[in-house]
């Protein structure tokens, strides 16, 4: 288990560390995640067929190729993976604008705009899920870049590594946009009271946050994070 002693400024987040991550825990973890995955694709596969053919299809139709953006994240163990999502962005999207995409960002696309609102654009995760890159809930999984410029103001940030990256989380649940001092204390508040019933009620306030369309569509795309 995880003990966090918040200081008293954002740049004293200090973490006292007691090596427990129990190999079984994390086994168990990974079953769950594999029950989801394929309980949910079975249960609702003329769903899923509809979406992934649907998604793909708007994309070119809208923007063009390609369908999927890549980049380099950081998971458990500070071990990197390429994570994929559906491309939200116009192509080349990094080279004309800032890292952090912005609200009302004009690189954003039509269909671009409506998968950001119901985080459809991270479906394709599960292949990272699937692989073991990912689990279903965890700490958001941040770019190397990110990393770099937050490590400096936040001496905990490696804790974060403790457990695999998540598609969905306490901070991709309840921390705001540009909040990276809530995000980060959620992320150690998951790590420490991690369970399977938290995962299985994140998922499904999730999944009522994709049906209601009411997830930020901030992001980044080499900028799509």
């Amino acid at each position: 288990m995880w003990a966090c002693v918040l200081c008293r400024t954002p740049a004293d987040i200090i973490l006292l560390v007691a090596p427990s991550r129990s190999p079984k825990g994390l086994r168990i973890k990974r079953a769950f995640d594999l029950a989801v995955l394929a309980g949910a694709h079975l249960a609702l596969l003329p769903v899923w067929l509809l979406v992934w053919t649907l998604i793909p299809i708007a994309i070119v139709l809208d923007s063009g190729f390609p369908v999927f953006y890549g980049q380099e994240r950081v998971g458990r163990d500070g071990k990197r993976f390429h994570a994929l999502k559906f491309r939200t962005m116009v192509r080349d999207a990094d080279r004309i604008g800032p890292a952090q995409t912005e609200r009302d960002d004009p690189r954003l696309t039509r269909v671009g705009r409506l998968l950001r609102r119901t985080a459809l654009d991270e479906l394709p995760q599960v292949i990272n899920i699937l692989r073991g890159e990912m689990s279903f809930v965890g700490p958001r999984a941040l770019s190397v870049a990110d990393i770099d410029s937050m490590r400096a103001s936040f001496p905990g940030l490696d804790a974060r590594f403790a457990v695999p990256a998540g598609l969905t989380g306490l901070a991709q649940v309840y921390a705001g946009r540009d909040d990276n001092e809530a995000k980060l204390r959620y992320d150690l508040k998951y790590i420490e009271t991690r369970s399977l019933w938290l995962d299985l009620r994140l998922i499904l306030q999730s999944a009522l946050k994709t049906v209601g369309a009411s997830w930020d569509e901030s992001g980044a795309e080499g900028s799509e994070s």
